[in-house]
């Protein structure tokens, strides 16, 4: 594959067997050629974070993906704690800490509630992209891109087979775009969510840049 690169997705879910949607969206790229599906909680079941491991992996990507419930309105504990101990100081950020510089960071969130709810005048009052300021931020200090995440709400709703097979293929194609480099950088940054602008952003064969 021209233009390659390596994607790693460090997946949280507590409880996955209870999850509809999450299950469909990770089993989607499982498999993929040149991305990592690195699932915390069932390597780390005691919370015991082999923290060389986590930065080696790190080491040998491009792309990091967080994908995880947003539970509330943050991440299970799990990856709360994967972070305070592998992006460590002199490592992922402070003197000497460039090992991720450079990189592109995605999170790629689940929502019990819908649109509506994450908005000012909604039941949350905020917008996700407010409420993801500290994943944002994260990935800043590192010097990471921090990239408009990729989202599924109203995910209490999400029944019907098609609903969720349609969320499945966005994912697919986001985590390939990625991979392959096939992404309209300039535009893809002009979006609120990565999977509302799927459309305009990823290139087909026909309009990409020939080299």
């Amino acid at each position: 594959m021209a233009n390659s690169n390596r994607v790693l997705v460090l997946f949280a879910h507590p409880a996955l067997e209870k999850s509809w949607v999450n299950r469909h969206l990770i089993r989607a790229i499982q498999g993929l050629e040149s991305v990592t599906v690195h699932d915390l909680y069932e390597l780390y079941p005691s919370f015991h974070i082999n923290v060389e491991l986590e930065q080696e992996l790190l080491l040998a990507h491009d792309v990091i993906v967080f994908q995880h419930p947003f539970y509330w309105y943050s991440s299970p504990a799990l990856l709360k704690e994967w972070q305070d101990l592998v992006l460590e100081y002199g490592f992922a950020y402070g003197d000497g800490g460039t090992a991720l510089r450079g990189k592109k960071f995605l999170s790629a969130i689940t929502t019990g509630g819908g649109e509506k709810a994450y908005c000012r005048k909604g039941y949350n009052r905020f917008t996700i992209r407010e409420l993801l300021v500290p994943f944002e931020q994260t990935a800043v200090l590192c010097g990471m891109e921090y990239l408009p995440p990729f989202v599924v709400q109203g995910t209490h709703q999400l029944r019907e087979r098609e609903q969720i097979a349609r969320h499945v293929e966005d994912y697919r194609r986001t985590i390939l775009a990625l991979r392959d480099d096939t992404v309209d950088w300039s535009g893809l940054r002009q979006l609120q969510h990565l999977n509302h602008g799927l459309e305009q952003i990823i290139l087909s064969s026909e309009t990409m840049p020939h080299v």
